[in-house]
């Protein structure tokens, strides 16, 4: 499943094209895609055509592009929402095989995968084409009304959205907790919620409601960069210890942002439909039977929560 990095090369490559770009038209090839879609939104087609997108934003591995007031629809700057009207974005999820890909208009459309097409106007872009491709139907899109978040703070990361319509999440995002790449991210709390937690620390960094983004991948990554077994329990670690797991969190998700994400296959891919690389550059996940990095010692595969951990039976022992 695409995680924090790989959504947030689909976010960046996206939002040059869809910040202040008008809705021309919509096509809906797979009504399975729109599962998450609250028909008290309002229909999906009626709801787009017409409406001017603010920008792309991300928290997590959530995707969603704030829809700007029907009054504020001939204008390209993003506009605040008035006091009796309930803010809305299109949300995208890609589950396990979801692209967002970026088209020409003339682009082929034989994609057996292709499941919702939007047809754009941008000023600086012309026409453009969004196309949502999935092959196995896990992902979504889906119109959801926005509240504002709790802290007041933007709602995710994007360098797009200013003024008030940073501080609107949509509904089916609230219970997401930030990442740690966001800039409101609450280190102290996260530390003191990590140090109550009894539960193996790996199920802790899998904990959406706690800290989002983190996922299989990275999870197995920043373990081995700071030698924790997977199963230790969170509340054994000094805070010390808990510090330099958040850093190497950090520092995991921000390498592999640099190299484009993680592609096994042909399901994750970029905006341009490119691979990331940083499969090249991963140490734990993937690796079982080979020469750990750091001292040799074979790496092992174990069962973990209807997936598979990965470790160095040396480097990271149960304490």
């Amino acid at each position: 499943m695409p995680e924090l990095p790989e959504v947030e090369v689909v976010r960046a490559g996206l939002a040059p094209a869809v910040t202040g770009a008008l809705v021309t038209g919509v096509e809906v090839l797979d009504q399975r895609s729109l599962k998450r879609h609250d028909p008290a939104s309002g229909d999906f087609e009626r709801g787009l055509v017409g409406a001017r997108l603010a920008a792309a934003v991300r928290r997590g591995k959530f995707l969603w592009l704030p829809i700007l007031p029907a009054k504020s629809a001939q204008s390209a700057q993003p506009a605040a929402p008035s006091a009796t009207s309930t803010p809305r974005a299109l949300v995208a999820h890609l589950g396990m095989s979801g692209q967002v890909l970026l088209r020409t208009p003339d682009h082929p459309g034989g994609d057996a995968h292709a499941r919702i097409r939007i047809h754009l106007e941008h000023e600086a872009h012309d026409e453009l084409r969004v196309d949502f491709v999935d092959q196995r139907i896990f992902g979504s899109m889906a119109i959801d009304r926005m509240t504002p978040t709790p802290d007041g703070r933007p709602a995710g990361f994007s360098a797009d959205v200013t003024g008030e319509w940073a501080g609107f999440v949509p509904g089916q995002v609230a219970h997401i907790a930030r990442d740690p790449l966001d800039p409101a991210f609450d280190e102290r709390a996260f530390l003191a919620a990590f140090a109550k937690r009894h539960s193996a620390v790996k199920r802790v960094l899998l904990d959406q409601t706690l800290v989002s983004g983190i996922g299989n991948i990275y999870a197995d990554e920043s373990l081995w960069a700071v030698r924790l077994h997977g199963e230790q329990p969170a509340s054994s670690v000094s805070s010390r210890r808990a510090r330099e797991l958040l850093a190497a969190v950090r520092g995991v998700l921000q390498k592999a942002l640099a190299e484009g994400g993680t592609s096994f296959d042909a399901q994750y891919v970029n905006v341009n439909g490119a691979s990331g690389y940083f499969a090249h550059s991963l140490n734990a996940y993937g690796r079982e039977g080979k020469a750990c990095p750091r001292c040799g010692t074979l790496m092992v595969r174990e069962p973990f929560m209807n997936r598979s951990s990965h470790r160095c039976p040396r480097c990271q022992r149960l304490r």
